[in-house]
């Protein structure tokens, strides 16, 4: 198939690549399953995702209002208004 010198290469090229990947991934013992008894398991869910989505699709279309409207009572309204919502979407009785 591949000369001995282009198989070589390959599989350097190969060993290589792994290497690259792997050094973006969190280490295997890093690698936590979630527990029945963990307090935030509600973290783990679908439907704590889908509102995390929601809280910072808000907060970047404050951030663009904020950036739109340069005035300090604006975006310390807005700021406070946003922290308040993400909050009540985040709280984990809802």
């Amino acid at each position: 198939m591949f000369a001995s010198g282009g198989f070589m290469l390959w599989m350097l090229l190969r060993f290589y690549c792994t290497l690259l990947v792997r050094s973006f991934l969190p280490r295997e013992s890093e690698i936590v399953l979630p527990d029945e008894n963990d307090s935030h398991l509600r973290r783990y869910t679908n439907k704590y995702r889908v509102k995390r989505n929601w809280v910072r699709n808000l907060w970047i279309g404050s951030s663009l209002l904020m950036i739109c409207f340069p005035l300090l009572p604006f975006i310390l309204g807005l700021g406070l208004l946003t922290s308040f919502l993400s909050f009540a979407i985040l709280d984990e009785t809802a």
